[in-house]
């Protein structure tokens, strides 16, 4: 049996909603489409992916409570190093070096929350 789907987008849940919907206003230069103070947020980004960030309802806070999973946000760039300078000039600096990976060049980063940005750059 399958099943057929109309659509896919990555959603992060944030108890501090709108901690992260100024810090990725910020990062990706975007307003978000869809807004709903407190509750929710959505970001179109190219390729037609959609990042949306929603609050939990408070019962189910302890299901989200902490960021750090094995997800994460990955970025590709045109340049690595400026991707670098605009996170650290917003406070979130990444704590590592860069790293040589099959793909290309990338670096870890993480939003106010702790969710793992991955900014790449291809060979």
């Amino acid at each position: 049996m399958t099943f057929e789907y109309t659509d896919v987008f990555v959603a992060l849940a944030a108890t501090e909603l709108e901690t992260l919907v100024q810090f990725y206003s910020r990062l990706l230069a975007l307003e978000p489409k869809a807004y709903l103070p407190d509750s929710y947020a959505e970001f179109q980004l190219s390729g037609g992916l959609r990042l949306s960030i929603f609050k939990p309802e408070e019962k189910n806070y302890q299901e989200f409570a902490s960021a750090k999973s094995s997800t994460s946000l990955c970025l590709e760039v045109e340049d690595l190093e400026n991707a670098i300078a605009h996170i650290t000039e917003m406070g979130y600096p990444p704590p590592g070096e860069i790293a040589i990976a099959s793909h290309g060049r990338e670096i870890y980063a993480y939003d106010p929350l702790g969710t793992r940005i991955i900014f790449y750059q291809s060979y």
